[in-house]
């Protein structure tokens, strides 16, 4: 079974039990709803992830605080620091056309129309209205920053890893 990282246990917060999460999860809303199970890496499970379910879930400042049921303190969630969560495939829901999960897009060579490699996605960004895909370069310049929109995303190509855009004006370091 393949598996997803959908964020990482930074620290805990707190004394009951609260954990401090990054999150890199493409749909963080729904992904981390009470409720909703989540893995966490742990060695000494069998596959290696021992599940968890969300008790409780809100931001606090570029992170999200996670309680979960059966870990009520400090002590149960310390072993779970800088561990990774994940969700298997099979937690993974279907997509409209022209979405994308963030793991098909990193890593992804981008194109111009013309033929040119720009270089590679090696990041998302999600400031707001839509989301940024951090290239970098394949001749070592300046990370190049790509809105997630229609004027400059032409084609994207899941199967073969390849993204074809189109370079507005300013959009490509000096």
């Amino acid at each position: 079974m393949e598996w997803f990282n959908v964020g990482t246990i930074v620290n805990t917060h707190g004394v009951r039990g609260e954990v401090r999460v990054k999150s890199v999860s493409d749909f963080e809303e729904e992904r981390f709803q009470p409720g909703q199970e989540i893995y966490v890496e742990n060695n000494e499970a069998e596959t290696g992830y021992e599940p968890l379910v969300i008790k409780s879930s809100r931001p606090h400042k570029q992170f999200i605080l996670l309680t979960f049921e059966g870990y009520n303190s400090i002590d149960d969630v310390d072993w779970m620091k800088n561990a990774a969560l994940s969700v298997p495939e099979t937690a993974l829901a279907p997509l409209k056309e022209e979405e994308f999960y963030f793991h098909e897009i990193i890593d992804a060579d981008v194109y111009t129309e013309e033929g040119s490699h720009l270089g590679y996605v090696k990041e998302i960004l999600t400031p707001g209205a839509n989301d940024v895909w951090v290239v970098e370069p394949a001749e070592g310049r300046q990370d190049i920053l790509l809105p997630y929109i229609e004027e400059v995303v032409q084609h994207v190509d899941v199967a073969k890893k390849r993204i074809t855009v189109r370079i507005m004006k300013g959009m490509l370091p000096e």
